[in-house]
């Protein structure tokens, strides 16, 4: 448990900045980055599911996930500000959950996922909350982005929070069907790419809709 925990951090603290290097350069950089973890995330999903029309609808949807993620981050200044701020809410979503989880413990959600706890749900809430306040109250990372935090945008990131959330029960359903522990061992400590963006491919396309349609 605590190897893993101490793995589990060093390649955080590797690929975090690393990432979000690559969010902020933009261009090439970024597309050759998306291009990999979509290849990785594909392969991926194709070893661990074996229904067909699964299959092919999780393709569908992974690609429409990374399409949105482009183009959140690419069609113009502001969104990369938008893109970063989404990747924020489910890093932390998933940081804070990780971490409430494990020190409190607790009842259990659902069979679905043994290692998920009603504490490790509000620590992803809490989390993602207090740190993207203390970010913009602090740094001057979003002054572009002209975020106010209002009651409306805590609304905002505790809906982004949900989705991140349910799409880690979605992926660990399936491999759980499938009886594996994660979906590849690409990343020490952590497993493989759709065990680490699990969350973020269903964020994105519905953010996409939240935030040209109702925001």
């Amino acid at each position: 448990m605590i190897n893993n925990l101490i793995i589990r951090i060093f390649s955080s603290i590797i690929l975090i900045p690393l990432s979000f290097y690559v969010i902020i350069k933009g261009d090439i950089l970024f597309v050759c980055f998306l291009i990999i973890c979509l290849i990785f995330s594909l392969i991926e999903w194709h070893k661990i599911i074996v229904n067909y029309l699964i299959k092919i609808l999780g393709i569908l949807f992974i690609c429409l996930s990374f399409y949105s993620a482009y183009y959140l981050r690419t069609i113009n200044t502001t969104e990369m500000y938008n893109f970063l701020f989404i990747v924020l809410v489910c890093i932390l979503t998933d940081i804070g959950g990780y971490i409430f989880g494990n020190l409190f413990k607790g009842p259990k959600i659902s069979k679905i996922s043994p290692n998920k706890t009603y504490a490790g749900v509000f620590g992803g809430f809490f989390s993602s909350v207090l740190f993207l306040y203390l970010i913009m109250t602090f740094t001057n990372l979003f002054n572009t982005f002209n975020f106010i935090f209002d009651f409306k945008n805590i609304i905002y990131i505790l809906f982004l929070s949900l989705i991140s959330q349910i799409g880690d029960f979605i992926i660990s359903y399936f491999k759980r069907i499938s009886k594996i522990k994660d979906t590849g061992n690409l990343i020490p400590g952590h497993g493989g790419i759709l065990d680490r963006i699990d969350g973020m491919i269903f964020v994105f396309p519905i953010a996409l809709i939240v935030i040209y349609f109702f925001r």
